[in-house]
């Protein structure tokens, strides 16, 4: 009478193994939600990166005037008949 509960114990024992340590277990569940809860946030990322890239693309295929603002912010280009001011700052200290 005795081996009965015995029994039963190993049998649930037994029954309970895969479910916490083996190959779908409740930590490789959570292990698995945590990383597509990461991937998730990095997509998010990148969609937004994204959009931002096409809109700029978009703007340039579209207007001249980013054409011609990309030109004055990054190549330094003037239009003809301006006059382009530089403003130096002075490095040295007063003492």
């Amino acid at each position: 009478m005795k081996l009965v509960p015995l029994i039963l114990i190993a049998l649930i024992a037994a029954l309970q193994y895969p479910l916490w340590m083996g190959k779908g277990s409740w930590s490789r569940v959570w292990e698995v939600d945590r990383q597509l809860h990461e991937q998730t946030q990095a997509n998010q990322k990148l969609q937004t990166r994204n959009a931002a890239l096409d809109a700029e693309v978009r703007n340039l295929k579209q207007g001249l005037e980013a054409i011609e603002e990309r030109a004055r912010s990054e190549l330094g280009m003037i239009k003809q008949d301006e006059i382009f001011f530089q403003i130096l700052e002075d490095k040295r200290k007063a003492n």
